[in-house]
This record gives structure tokens, sequence and C-alpha cells, in this order.
């Protein structure tokens, strides 16, 4: 009599895939029955999983791949994409719902869940990742005295200075000892609670390559291991002539603001054509055309919210700003 093949229903094999996990389901409840060691299996979280094309997953994520039959080799959910164990339906509808379609749940692995990636491929995500972070940070900050851009390798060395002083200073305060100060930082203000500097660790995979980059520059300018500022917006502002010679009151100063000194609230009031040119750091040109009157110039990225904001209320949407260049730099000779 032959002997028959075990070979599981629910088991499918696949190979070079990139697998995306999730875990799902209620918390793991601990139970202890007599004579028995505790049990931490029942009403446990379940890790499903579904089976992708390399490079396929970021490019979903990110919006360029729309076609999920591009992204998906198969559109069933694993318990083992390595064994080729199916999600039982009952599993499935215990952490995700009964009502839920499994196309939705893939979706929801897909969007949510962790990509599993090898050796290589996470290498050079990083690499990816990190060039497009040092790219970004050296095209917005400039020397504050040149206002001239910084190459790529002198924006990377100093990231690198931040992350191993970042290092050093996890390392000082788990031994109790206490980071240097730089730039004015105060030795006597409270730990925990007082404003914290902002610091960098260097990038990873699992955030925006845009949302890094601002951290990282926030990082650069508060330390200043180098000279840097953030490259000025040009703007070009428009304005009725009618109400520029109104009268216009500081906003009420918070608490916080108390110790900027008087000299900015006293800069603030005046006409609704003061406060405009108080907000430009340099004018390049200004003009009355028609019944506008039209000012381009130079602004830090910080004032533009406040600026954009005065407009809005002051000329009640009849003033316009408008943005020439985001991040206005002198190439190197």
């Amino acid at each position: 009599m032959p002997v028959g093949i075990n070979q599981p229903s629910n088991q499918i094999r696949l190979t070079n895939v990139s697998l995306v996990r999730l875990k799902k389901g209620r918390e793991p409840t601990i139970t202890i029955a007599v004579d028995r060691t505790p049990d931490t299996t029942i009403a446990g979280k379940k890790r499903f999983e579904i089976a992708c094309y390399k490079n396929k997953v970021l490019e979903w994520r990110s919006g360029v791949e729309t076609d999920l039959d591009n992204v998906l080799q198969i559109p069933s959910v694993f318990l083992s994409v390595g064994k080729g164990q199916t999600a039982p339906s009952q599993d499935l509808a215990k952490a995700f719902g009964s009502k839920i379609a499994v196309n939705a749940i893939i979706l929801e692995i897909l969007n949510k869940g962790e990509l599993q990636v090898g050796e290589k491929e996470r290498h050079a995500q990083l690499e990816r990742v990190h060039n497009e972070v040092v790219d970004i940070v050296a095209g917005k900050l400039v020397d504050p005295k040149s206002k001239r851009v910084y190459t790529t390798g002198m924006i990377e060395k100093a990231l690198d200075q931040l992350s191993s002083q970042g290092t050093h200073k996890h390392e000082d305060a788990k031994g109790g000892g206490t980071a240097t100060p730089i730039d004015g930082q105060d030795n006597g203000e409270p730990k925990g609670k007082g404003k914290e500097m902002p610091t960098w660790s260097g990038v990873v995979t699992t955030r925006s390559a845009k949302s890094q980059a601002l951290d990282a520059m926030k990082a650069l300018i508060a330390w200043q291991p180098i000279p840097v500022s953030r490259a000025r917006m040009r703007l070009r502002i428009t304005c009725p002539t009618s109400i520029l010679k109104q009268a216009t009151k500081a906003p009420p100063r918070s608490k916080a603001d108390d110790g900027d000194g008087d000299g900015m609230e006293e800069k603030a009031k005046g006409t609704v054509k003061d406060r405009i040119l108080s907000f430009i750091e340099q004018v390049e040109s200004q003009d009355v055309v028609g019944e506008e009157w039209e000012v381009t110039g130079f602004v830090e990225p910080g004032a533009f919210k406040g600026l954009g904001e005065f407009i809005g209320g002051e000329t009640k949407g009849r003033g316009r700003v408008e943005v020439l260049d985001m991040a206005v730099i002198h190439e190197g000779d």
C-alpha cells in the first residue's frame, strides 16, 4: 500500500519576497491553573504577514505605485510566509473583526506593518535616506555671514559630529556627569522640565527624509558645529494702499515673550505698512501699482507664518503673500 504524502492544503511556498508584518489582536492574558505553568498564549496578539515584491512596498507607501496587484505576490494573509502557512479565517476575524474583508486587512498590514528587508537592502535604504536628508539640509542652510551654501560633505561631517556628541552626552548622563552647554545653554535650568536642546542621532528608515531633515536643521542651528542659519525666503507682498496708513496694535505678549525685550513691541506698533516692513529683513523693491502697494524682499523662514497671519487678518483677505523662492542662497565661487 503506497504511503500517502501529507501536504497541508493551507501551505503556499513563496521565494524572493519582501515581507510586511503586523501584530494584531487583544493583549495577552495570563492564566494560572492548578499544577500548571502560566499560559500566555490565550487571547494574545498574532503576527500576520503578506508577501510583496521587492521595492514595491516603499513605492506604494510613497504614492508612486497605486495598483495593489503590482505590490502583492499573492492576495493572501499568512501566519508565516516562510512556511507557506496562510492565516485561518477564524484568526483574522478575532484579530481584525468578523465584518472586515480580506482586502481591507491586506491594506492595513501593507500600510501599518513593519517591512522586513535583508541586510544589504536595509543598508542601501538607510544610505538612500541619509543622502536625501543631507541634500535637503545642504539646500536650506547657509553661512550666516557670506550667505553661501555649504557642500554636502561639510553638512555630513557636521551631522556626524552632532551624532557622536549625542552619544557622549547620553553616556555622561548614564554616568552621572553633565554635558558642556553650548551657545549660552543655562546650567541653572531645571533638568527634565527645562527647555531641551534639539539633538541628532542619525537617520532612520521609519520616518520621511523631510521630517528628519527638519530635525537635523534644528540641531545644527542650536549646536552650531559649523556657523549655519536658515536660508532666507524671497516673498512678494501685495496690500491695498487704502489701509497702509491704518494704525495697528501689537498682539498681546505672552509671559514667555516677556524676556525678549521691549524693542520688538515698539517695533510692532505703528501703521500696517510699518508692521509689514518689520517682518522683512531686506527690502528688494517696493512700488505702487494702481491701488495696490507691492513690496518684494527677503524674510527669515521663522517669520513667514506670522507675516501671513498678519496680512490675512489686517487686510481681511485683500492682501497677498507670494513665495518667489523658498531658499535664497549664494553659490560658492
